[in-house]
């Protein structure tokens, strides 16, 4: 998620004193119970009109999720994992599981306790089309993916992406880092507070006043491709370390022949985008790497050409600027695979569910949605997405059907981007021998 700018979070919030204004420094003294409830119920109105759900997988496997915290402390691993299951219920599943994480975005809005309470009693309910803990299909090994969250969120706003990826075949592991990126994160300090549900909670750091920003994003950065590296290493069992330690029914024992070990590739939103090439820099069992609207300034120049497993940029028409551009095509040189695509009308919060969470008119308003359908833009990412990894995982399965959207051949993609950095020389869009102006 893009620092920089006013969260979407912000924004619906602030439509609250847009239906009925007041003060929002002291609510207690200055409003009546009946007139808070009267106006949340306004933005309640407001943020849910023509409100559409967050869109199921489309492939042919079911799916479900859970958990996983492996060890205690703040520097355990915790993700959440959807995966292809048994059986093809219908049920639902909490989308944020955790006031908690309402009040951490709310603090990295740098809001106070009352608009956290506020989206709690907006989102608080809401639910996506899923399973929690079924048993994982068996009698196949799936190719694994670890995917990495923006600055300010956290493991389960990236459903859309995670249910359908493993609707056709993967498992994704969406890491909630612990370098104080998250909005919201938690831990257990030892086995007993775990047995009592005793959580320890950690919220985003901010930058002190005249901190500079590049050195401490370096530093998360390089913190959240250790946390993936992490993460694939319990989840493979390497370091035989994979008790789980959340009160939930799953069997992680379900995972220990179930993973392709040499499908391995890395995903990421934003400051995820950042992570998914410093993590292909450090550890070479991610064979490729997917950046969603990618934010380059965590990264340090010598990190971008250093890699060699191919990556492929997806970006949004509104969200990119000249700078951003230029540092993509720094990870550009011959014999290197890089391919970028920009999907028309799209804004940065199209590849996150908040996409989803409100109407057309504010989700415009506050551009948590851009002029093309949230459903054809996650669509057209996550087909573009399988098309990538099926060629560079090796996949005997059917998504090179939609090799075309790589290159941009689709009436809402642009071929590579939409920036005019011509001054600045060229990015390739195919295995390192041909370029195009972008």
């Amino acid at each position: 998620m893009r620092p920089p700018t006013l969260h979407v979070l912000l924004s619906l919030c602030s439509c609250l004193p847009l239906v009925h204004p007041f003060d929002w420094q002291d609510p207690v003294a200055h409003i009546e119970p009946s007139a808070l409830i009267s106006k949340l119920q306004a933005l309640m109105a407001a943020a849910k009109f023509n409100q559409t759900r967050i869109p199921k997988g489309n492939g042919p496997y079911s799916v479900s999720c859970t958990d996983l915290m492996f060890k205690y402390t703040d520097k355990s691993t915790f993700l959440r994992l959807y995966y292809p299951c048994q059986g093809d219920e219908l049920s639902e599943t909490i989308w944020i599981p955790n006031k908690e994480y309402f009040f951490g975005l709310s603090k990295f809005l740098g809001t106070g306790w009352l608009k956290g309470k506020i989206l709690h009693s907006l989102f608080g309910s809401m639910t996506i089309p899923i399973s929690w803990n079924s048993p994982l299909r068996t009698g196949e090994k799936y190719p694994l993916i670890v995917f990495s969250h923006g600055l300010g969120a956290f493991r389960t706003i990236y459903s859309a992406i995670g249910m359908d990826l493993a609707s056709h075949g993967f498992i994704v592991a969406v890491v909630e880092h612990r370098d104080r990126s998250a909005s919201a994160t938690y831990y257990y300090d030892d086995q007993s507070a775990a047995e009592r549900g005793e959580k320890t909670w950690l919220y985003l750091k901010t930058l002190k006043p005249g901190e500079e920003e590049v050195p401490l994003r370096n530093e998360q950065v390089q913190l959240r491709a250790k946390e993936c590296s992490q993460a694939l290493d319990l989840i493979l069992g390497v370091d035989h370390e994979t008790d789980n330690v959340l009160d939930v029914e799953f069997d992680i024992e379900q995972l220990k022949d179930s993973i392709d070990s040499n499908k391995i590739a890395i995903m990421g939103h934003s400051f995820g985008g950042a992570t998914v090439i410093q993590a292909l820099n450090d550890d070479q069992r991610f064979r490729c790497g997917i950046a969603l609207d990618a934010w380059m300034l965590p990264l340090a120049e010598e990190v971008l050409s250093d890699f060699s497993q191919p990556l492929f940029f997806i970006n949004s028409e509104r969200f990119q600027n000249p700078a951003n551009i230029i540092k993509m095509k720094k990870c550009d040189s011959p014999g290197k695979e890089r391919k970028m695509i920009t999907i028309k009308g799209s804004v940065h919060q199209n590849f996150a569910d908040f996409t989803f969470a409100t109407g057309k008119i504010i989700g415009l308003m506050f551009s948590l949605q851009g002029t093309i359908d949230s459903k054809v833009a996650i669509d057209l990412s996550n087909k573009a997405s399988l098309a990538f990894l099926q060629k560079h995982l090796e996949l005997q399965k059917d998504f090179d059907q939609w090799n075309d959207l790589i290159e941009g051949k689709d009436e809402n993609l642009i071929p590579g981007t939409n920036i005019d950095t011509a001054q600045h020389g060229n990015l390739q869009n195919s295995t390192g021998t041909e370029k195009q102006n972008l």
